[in-house]
């Protein structure tokens, strides 16, 4: 019953998201808490985008139900070469900016992460990077709920003992 509320209520919060600021599954989650709805169920409405940890068996079922649901053919209002290309376009935006090696659009495109060549970006510089990924998404693309934006700045030393 749990896990039957939770994949019910999950999209609770794309009801008021364009009134309250937030994530929709934050959103739908304050709302059940509020509605004095159980706590497994509450987790499993803010935990199934991943943006929450787990707590309770039936998070990751809802999770799971909902990629699942939103996977197949014609769950989405978009042909497969508008997702291709909105996708591409959310890599493009990223590749565009200077010091950036690689991104990747992750989750349905709801997520970018993008990969930065170390020397080139500091990690003040990465942190206004993503800002100013952000804009430049909001500015030039059109796209359902929210994306999250995310750089990976990373070095490695190896060595090897012999």
């Amino acid at each position: 019953m749990i896990a039957k509320m939770g994949g019910l209520l999950h999209d609770l919060g794309k009801a008021v998201d364009h009134e309250v600021e937030g994530p929709h599954a934050a959103i739908g989650a304050a709302i059940a808490l509020k509605a004095e709805l159980p706590p497994r169920v509450v987790n499993a409405i803010a935990a199934h985008h991943q943006e929450v940890e787990y707590a309770c068996l039936e998070a990751p079922i809802v999770q799971v139900a909902d990629a699942i649901s939103a996977s197949r053919p014609g769950a989405r209002g978009e042909s497969m070469d508008t997702y291709i290309k909105r996708l591409e376009d959310l890599q493009g935006i990223a590749e565009s900016f200077t010091g950036v090696e690689r991104s990747f659009a992750v989750q349905a495109g709801r997520e970018v992460r993008i990969l930065v060549r170390p020397e080139e970006i500091d990690d003040l510089t990465a942190t206004r990077l993503a800002r100013d990924i952000v804009k430049k998404i909001e500015e030039q693309l059109t796209y359902p709920g929210q994306i999250k934006v995310t750089v990976i700045r990373e070095t490695r030393a190896v060595e090897y003992a012999k």
